[in-house]
């Protein structure tokens, strides 16, 4: 893994990013100003920015989320979600019923597609969006209600793989949390988000309208912050990478200044994966 020099030196390697949105472009609670800035500078160039979310709402509310943190339009072309890829499993199934984890304002996932909640017992499959409890909840609550799920057979869709989320300066629990608990129970569990190809599928249909031609791999970068989502995915897609350090795992490495090197590898190792560049921030 070589140190980022900043996307106006390596731009010139490549004609489009796939940028992650939290612990990137902002933490819930303010924009990045140097990740803006280099993003702007970047589509000035001529390069296309399309902002990649495990996020589990479709695109359309996320411009306006976007723009109250001061995230300007310019800043990038077009986004896709994680939600937007697992929709399509929700109209395999629909009508439901389904069995929710997460909160009901998460209903524009499936808008339209006449799903239903139901209690567990009655249930056809699990929709995991979030935890129920966004500040409080831990996956370890819901073991009992996901080992009589898996007793059922019931399939989880699950909108968001990540684990955790920062939220300013703590860490929330995802739905990707929630898999994974349902997965070690034995659970039937069914992903489109990061590092999963149908969320790389839907990128690069975005980046063929965007750049009027099949784009060449070897000038894609992939940038995030999560190991095992971010990271993981441009491996498998074939994509360089930047893994950005001070995003969930800033408190893991210890830096406030300057990155480490050897203990950002290390964080990779752990997850098997391995990045092009690594850098505190995006720049």
């Amino acid at each position: 893994m070589r140190e980022w020099t900043g996307l106006a030196a390596a731009g010139e390697r490549y004609d489009a990013v796939l940028c992650d949105l939290w612990g990137v472009v902002h933490d819930g609670r303010r924009a990045f100003g140097p990740a803006l800035d280099a993003l702007v500078a970047f589509r000035e160039r001529g390069g296309r920015v399309v902002l990649l979310s495990n996020v589990p709402k479709t695109r359309e509310p996320i411009p306006g989320q976007l723009d109250r943190l001061g995230v300007p339009r310019s800043a990038w072309d077009a986004i896709v979600t994680s939600g937007d890829a697992i929709r399509a499993e929700f109209a395999a199934r629909a009508p439901g019923p389904m069995h929710l984890f997460g909160p009901p304002e998460d209903g524009e996932l499936w808008e339209g597609l006449r799903m239903e909640l139901s209690d567990l017992e009655n249930a056809a499959f699990l929709a995991a969006t979030g935890l129920n409890d966004f500040e409080r909840d831990e996956p370890a609550h819901y073991r009992p209600v996901l080992a009589r799920a898996r007793e059922l057979g019931l399939v989880m869709l699950c909108a968001n793989p990540d684990l955790v989320v920062r939220l300013g300066s703590r860490l929330h629990w995802c739905a990707g949390a929630l898999a994974k608990e349902y997965a070690d129970l034995g659970g039937e569990v069914v992903l489109a988000g990061k590092p999963h190809g149908p969320v790389y599928a839907l990128a690069f249909a975005e980046l063929r309208r965007l750049l009027g031609r099949e784009p060449e791999r070897g000038r894609v970068l992939a940038i995030g912050d999560g190991p095992g989502t971010d990271i993981l995915g441009a491996n498998r897609e074939g994509l360089d990478s930047l893994f950005v350090a001070r995003g969930i795992h800033g408190h893991d490495l210890g830096q406030v200044v300057e990155l480490d090197l050897a203990a950002a590898e290390a964080v990779l190792a752990n997850e098997g994966v391995r990045a092009t560049y690594g850098a505190l921030e995006l720049h």
